[in-house]
């Protein structure tokens, strides 16, 4: 689309803005607006096609209402960011040049818990770190929250992004419950039966009276969510993490079957995700040294001798069980049993823990599905290392990822050159997103680039045999939403309705996954500077 100049944040703004928010919370200087938590830390230091003219930080929905009115009076865009942690996808950067961060990291509260209803209400700019601190402050420790492979995140900016969790509430994105809004205009609205006046179901029924209006909030720009109700879950009588190889890769579309399988009959739950050879060997640095320096992709022996010396396979998956000990016990060999038919494959599981056992975990599996936050898994990431989020959603059938697998692997192998680190994340019963990093050394400009070039490439690939991405970079969010084109773009066309219609001025993150104001839709297209 277009590109917002850089003057377009005049004095005026600017005194208005820190009349509401005072100095220090209002960021103008260079250094300041280029932390990683209100950039794209991967993208080019000296490249300021998504640079910011501003940074906003405000501490309270009052103060989000403030802004809002402000912009939409002066036709100041504004980019909405949590807590800018985003990776791989274009972090807390603008998709316009010029427009105004609104980073809502001091808005940090756990308004409420509600141990027998077993939710919690929270501000954007709480971490998962911080509602698990929460929970162990007012004694609820008993609580679980469905949590990414990541604490740092915002509870409530990886919500809105779809972001993966891997608990039985992550399955289909179910926790997130009840929203709070701030619209173009700077009006308030509660979603749901938020809407009665005192309503004790806000936050524990997902539907209300007409349209269901918070799935408008995900991956739009129709709104600033200032507070969501999130379902927990109790801790169970007994909790046992499993791992299951694929020794071989020619016993992917079996491995799928079975997972399907036993997901459909309830014995798997959960969002098992599995990953390949590339990913699960990184987690093995004296297995990669003897394989790094050569030149170019992994052939298949190399991988199948990773895999063998790592024990861990061609493919693996990680899962869990949560519920009552002998139940978990009797999922356990049923899951054993279906696993044996593949080939040489393992389960492998080495505890059951029961509640009075909680903590004593030492992998970073173990801690995700028992809802345990950390950031462990940044140690493996080497300095320099950024990565690009590719993930289009596949059925969850063999002969289908296998054929995701083998068209996308081949196109980054020879276009980039390298192997696809990714996994395969089982949202549900019936869906797989394959979620792709693909990465590159931040400070090679030619390596960036053709990375980047890959990737679009490989959404339009993806788009013309069929499939979507879930979520898309900030650098082809058009591109990405061009592959969903039924009917003439029939689905954007009403996307751009709405947001016509609650933001006529086009301030609210104009751009985002494709959703432009009227104002900029018909302006030449913008090539990024990649």
């Amino acid at each position: 689309m277009t590109t917002v100049p850089v003057d377009r944040l005049t004095d005026e703004a600017v005194a208005r803005f820190v009349a509401v928010l005072g100095e220090g919370g209002v960021l103008l200087d260079d250094e300041s607006r280029r932390h990683e938590q209100y950039r794209d830390k991967y993208w080019p230091a000296d490249d300021d096609t998504y640079e910011s003219s501003a940074v906003l930080l405000p501490a309270s929905t009052e103060d989000v209402q403030a802004i809002v009115r402000i912009a939409n009076e002066l036709g100041v865009p504004l980019w909405t960011s949590s807590t800018g942690r985003n990776y791989g996808y274009g972090g807390a950067s603008p998709r316009v040049k010029g427009a105004v961060v609104v980073s809502l990291t001091r808005m940090n509260k756990v308004l409420e818990i509600n141990a027998d209803l077993a939710y919690a209400v929270v501000e954007p700019g709480v971490r998962w770190f911080d509602l698990y601190d929460a929970l162990k402050a007012s004694g609820n420790e008993d609580m679980m929250i469905s949590i990414p492979d990541l604490g740092w995140g915002s509870v409530i900016g990886n919500s809105l992004d779809n972001g993966v969790t891997y608990l039985p509430y992550g399955t289909d994105f179910m926790a997130p419950c009840g929203m709070e809004v701030v619209l173009a205009n700077g009006e308030l609205i509660r979603t749901g039966m938020g809407a009665v006046p005192g309503n004790k179901t806000w936050h524990l029924y997902k539907r209300g009276l007409g349209p269901v209006l918070d799935p408008l909030f995900i991956q739009s720009n129709f709104g600033i969510v200032t507070r969501m109700g999130y379902w927990l879950m109790r801790r169970p009588e007994a909790y046992a993490p499993i791992f299951l190889t694929v020794p071989r890769d020619e016993h992917l579309e079996q491995a799928i079957d079975i997972t399907r399988e036993l997901r459909l009959e309830g014995t798997l739950r959960g969002v098992p995700s599995m990953y390949n050879t590339v990913t699960l060997a990184a987690q093995f640095p004296e297995v990669m040294g003897k394989f790094s320096g050569g030149e170019g992709t992994f052939s298949d022996a190399t991988l199948q001798q990773m895999a063998d010396e790592t024990a861990l396979g061609r493919w693996g998956m990680r899962a869990a069980l949560w519920g009552d000990r002998p139940v978990v016990e009797h999922q356990l060999e049923k899951i054993r049993k279906a696993w044996s038919a593949i080939p040489g494959a393992r389960m492998i599981h080495e505890n059951t823990f029961g509640r009075d056992e909680w903590g004593e975990f030492g992998s970073i599996p173990e801690k995700v599905h028992a809802g345990i936050p950390s950031i462990d898994m940044l140690a493996a990431m080497p300095p320099n290392m950024g990565h690009i989020g590719f993930s289009p959603a596949i059925p969850l059938v063999g002969t289908d990822v296998r054929e995701a697998v083998d068209f996308i692997g081949k196109l980054i192998a020879e276009r980039a050159g390298v192997n696809v680190a990714g996994g395969l994340l089982m949202i549900n019963e019936r869906t797989a997103l394959y979620v792709i990093g693909l990465n590159y050394d931040v400070t090679d400009a030619a390596q960036a680039k053709k990375a980047y070039d890959t990737v679009k490439m490989l959404v339009e690939e993806a788009g013309r045999r069929g499939y979507g991405e879930y979520r898309a970079h900030l650098d082809f969010m058009d591109l990405a939403a061009d592959q969903y084109s039924f009917n003439d773009h029939a689905y954007r066309r009403f996307c751009e309705t709405i947001k016509d219609a609650v933001d006529p001025q086009g301030i609210l993150s104009p751009g985002r996954h494709g959703i432009w104001p009227k104002s900029l839709r018909a302006a030449p297209e913008n090539e990024s500077g990649h």
